[in-house]
């Protein structure tokens, strides 16, 4: 029997939530196509019964995770993040550093006053000076976004 497809409301909760699984049409598992309760497009849902397939059933990994619709090393990362934070731990999220990082205080102190003293520098020129003086490379764009952000507290 096929899937009935997910309520647009439930889709959109899902989305809203960054719960939606943009490859729905890659969960092949039994249980995903012919049960109203398993919703391939509920990404926490797919990735918790993944998981529970290869740690409670033995299944193997390489054949869950294709028919889960992922990779084994997103099976392994799904594996990792469940063990170290639980359910909360199967909803995306962006890898890699939240915030300017390198643009500490002191940092973003001499560019100012790098742009106080040199009116026509770019950003570009901007990066070379901070290179020089802190030895930490940052692509000009960051400086941009960050001078904006400035700009806009001091409104």
């Amino acid at each position: 029997m096929p899937r009935k497809s997910t309520n647009s409301g439930k889709r959109d909760a899902l989305r809203r939530q960054g719960a939606l699984n943009p490859h729905a049409e890659l969960v092949d598992d039994a249980l995903f196509q012919q049960s109203d309760f398993f919703d391939p497009d509920d990404l926490v849902q797919v990735k918790y019964e993944m998981l529970r397939r290869v740690q409670v059933e033995q299944h193997s990994v390489s054949q869950t995770a294709a028919a889960f619709g992922f990779s084994r090393p997103t099976y392994y990362q799904a594996e990792l993040d469940f063990q170290s934070q639980g359910l909360a731990g199967l909803l995306p999220q962006k890898r890699g550093p939240r915030q300017a990082h390198k643009l500490t205080p002191q940092v973003l102190e001499y560019v100012r006053q790098m742009r106080a003293e040199h009116a026509s520098w770019s950003s570009t020129d901007l990066g070379a000076a901070i290179q020089k003086r802190f030895g930490i490379a940052v692509h000009p764009r960051s400086i941009e976004r960050a001078l904006t952000r400035q700009e806009k507290k001091h409104r």
